[in-house]
């Protein structure tokens, strides 16, 4: 049987314990289901919430879950969908507005966890370039390609495009493993040398390909692969 939220104690009730308390006491499924002011018949916001996070394994799941994935999901219609998704964006976006402001090897823990929340919740392999200034300062972040490298054409002159549009004195490319394991493969070796060779030949640095999960992030760079 649904228990309504407005029939809760109102220091149970997630916009008033959150307003007495602050964000960081809510659970997760209280935090889904403020975004979700309401629920559905048999269902209330807060139900509505936790199955979410079940369903997605977590907020991280839930916040990377594809379009028709939720819109699958009963009493989660497309305005529900496009308020979870532009919570996502907010907060790709908060993370980003310091990488253009500052040299991103002075905080390359910043680089890190902007991709792995950008890309590391994808269930495809996404690769992307970040492209830098000649101070190292974000000019642009843009998605390539999609799809397992190994059987996904990469194309450096792409790439190089990409660079020279935006003006990029560097570029730092990155992709995801669904699979949980940041370790790179020989396939994302390969593909490394060949867009290095390929930018190089403008003087286009890169600086280095990141390999992320949801947890993990592995540095070409830091191990001494470029």
């Amino acid at each position: 049987m649904s228990t309504r939220i407005a029939d809760l104690p109102p220091d149970a009730r997630p916009r008033e314990k959150l307003l007495a308390r602050g964000p960081q006491a809510l659970a997760d499924a209280e935090l889904v289901a403020l975004l979700l002011r309401s629920g559905v018949r048999g269902c209330s916001a807060l139900q509505l919430g936790q199955r979410l996070i079940d369903a997605f394994g977590g907020l991280h799941g839930l916040l990377h879950a594809p379009a028709d994935s939720l819109r699958a999901v009963k009493g989660l219609g497309l305005a529900k969908y496009a308020e979870l998704a532009a919570v996502l964006e907010m907060a790709r976006r908060a993370l980003a507005e310091p990488l253009r402001e500052r040299r991103l090897f002075d905080n390359p823990e910043a680089v890190e966890d902007y991709l792995r929340l950008w890309l590391g919740g994808s269930p495809v392999e996404v690769f992307a370039a970040l492209l830098l200034d000649h101070r190292h300062r974000l000019l642009h972040a843009q998605q390539l390609w999609r799809g397992t490298l190994a059987h996904t054409s990469v194309y450096p002159r792409e790439l190089v495009k990409l660079a020279l549009a935006h003006d990029a004195a560097a570029v730092i490319v990155a992709h995801n493993h669904p699979s949980g394991v940041a370790e790179p493969s020989a396939c994302d070796r390969q593909v490394t040398q060949r867009l290095k060779s390929a930018l190089g030949l403008l003087d286009i640095a890169l600086l280095d390909h990141l390999v992320v999960t949801r947890a993990q992030a592995f540095s070409f760079a830091r191990n001494g692969l470029l």
